[in-house]
């Protein structure tokens, strides 16, 4: 990994003001009692040497109070707050609820955000062809997908339902490349943003220090994780592509595609949402050209913010129905995935058995090709193998049938997973 966001030595290099830290000290007393130096340095993720003068100060305007120390100085020393710290902490609570990591000024973010991006010529056709070995997928695919995730540049995929779009996008995670670092929470103008979800980062635990005195090999408030990779569906809407106030907290949360950045943010079934095509790509015209997005705060304020994310677009509607042609050059790289044909369907099928540990013996499997899609026309989708074969498990495993695959079983799973054409009653 070539960045590492290095720990700050003064709270100068850490981009913080003396009230800033003050505040966090106390909320941070507030929330936890009683609490030995190191820790709460820890629960900051800043040294104790850089939030000592501020301690001290707190300690002589009667705010904070020593109870003992195990001998090592103010770092095991156990500090609480005293009545009048405590009331003052209730009222840095009232302007804002936020507690814990110290937010990374955005300056230093976009700096960061910058130097984790891909290299040139990151990835490779080995790599690509590596990360897909286990999708049936012919090669001419991937031929067209390979310089749009190395440029990292705006990706549509579209085709058929069925036919592994969100399956293909996903499996663009697993492709080789370092952790990165990610700010717990950001600072801009006074305003606080949280950046951290659990729900989209998975954190790398790194080695515990050691008991007695702890440093950070790196700046803790930034923690190392994956790259991220988000998606969206149709509940996208405008609103979620800005800051978000929490009128409780009074702190802001990022919008996703910030928490996506050096990742991939992925909006599924583009075309589906609340909003338009058009004004979902149209809010993004600048940032897709420019690498920077422009965020708003409550009072007017905006910030801006480094834009380092791989967007994709995944869609089963016509895409020349999405917009105009401008609309769609905004777009830069667009890739047809196609229904499999009968080799790919027939590898796709056998494949899906081996996972389940069923056998489908080459007769067996060109009858049912043979009845229900050369007979009947019935267009074959990426997807059929997996819901026909599950049907039919779940079937064996009701009936307390053997697990063996039969031509009947087939037939009835076939007809448990699709609608019957002639259901309309004359």
């Amino acid at each position: 990994m070539d960045f590492v966001p290095p720990a700050p030595e003064t709270i100068e290099q850490a981009g913080l003001s003396e009230s800033m830290v003050e505040q966090l000290i106390l909320k941070a007393l507030y929330f936890q009692g009683e609490t030995l130096g190191r820790d709460l340095a820890n629960s900051l993720g800043l040294k104790f040497s850089l939030i000592e003068d501020v301690v001290e100060f707190l300690k002589r305007e009667h705010r904070v109070l020593a109870k003992s120390s195990l001998g090592m100085g103010s770092m095991s020393a156990i500090f609480v707050l005293s009545e009048s710290g405590r009331k003052l902490a209730r009222e840095y609570l009232d302007a804002n609820r936020y507690s814990g990591y110290a937010p990374v000024p955005i300056e230093q973010y976009a700096e960061g955000v910058r130097a984790q991006r891909r290299k040139a010529n990151w990835l490779t056709r080995e790599k690509l062809d590596a990360t897909f070995r286990d999708m049936v997928l012919d090669r001419n695919i991937l031929k067209q997908i390979g310089p749009a995730v190395s440029a990292g540049r705006s990706l549509l995929i579209y085709g058929y339902p069925g036919n592994g779009k969100t399956y293909m996008s996903e499996t663009l995670r697993e492709l080789p490349g370092g952790p990165i670092y990610v700010p717990y929470a950001l600072e801009s103008g006074g305003n606080i943003i949280r950046v951290y979800d659990p729900m989209y980062h998975q954190r790398i635990e790194e080695n515990a220090a050691s008991s007695l005195v702890w440093d950070h090999a790196h700046d803790g408030r930034w923690f190392q994780c994956k790259r991220p990779f988000i998606v969206s569906g149709g509940e996208l809407t405008l609103d979620m592509l800005d800051l978000s106030f929490n009128l409780d907290t009074k702190v802001y949360d990022a919008p996703l595609h910030l928490k996506a950045n050096n990742g991939i943010y992925l909006i599924d079934d583009f075309g589906r949402q609340k909003t338009s095509p058009a004004e979902v790509l149209d809010r993004w015209i600048i940032p897709m050209d420019r690498r920077v997005d422009y965020l708003s705060f409550q009072n007017g304020g905006k910030m801006i913010v480094p834009f380092e994310v791989f967007l994709i677009f995944s869609t089963n509607l016509d895409p020349f129905k999405l917009g105009d042609e401008a609309f769609r050059r905004r777009l830069q790289y667009k890739v047809f995935l196609k229904s499999p044909d009968e080799d790919e369907f027939r590898e796709i099928f056998l494949q899906y058995c081996g996972s389940c540990s069923l056998e489908c013996p080459p007769e067996l499997l060109d009858s049912f090709l043979e009845k229900h899609y050369r007979k009947s026309g019935m267009h074959p989708r990426r997807c059929h193998p997996r819901d026909i074969i599950s049907h039919a498990i779940d079937l064996m495993s009701f009936e307390r049938l053997p697990a063996q695959l039969t031509g009947d079983i087939l037939d009835r799973a076939f007809a448990s997973c699709f609608l019957d054409s002639g259901w309309v009653e004359e």
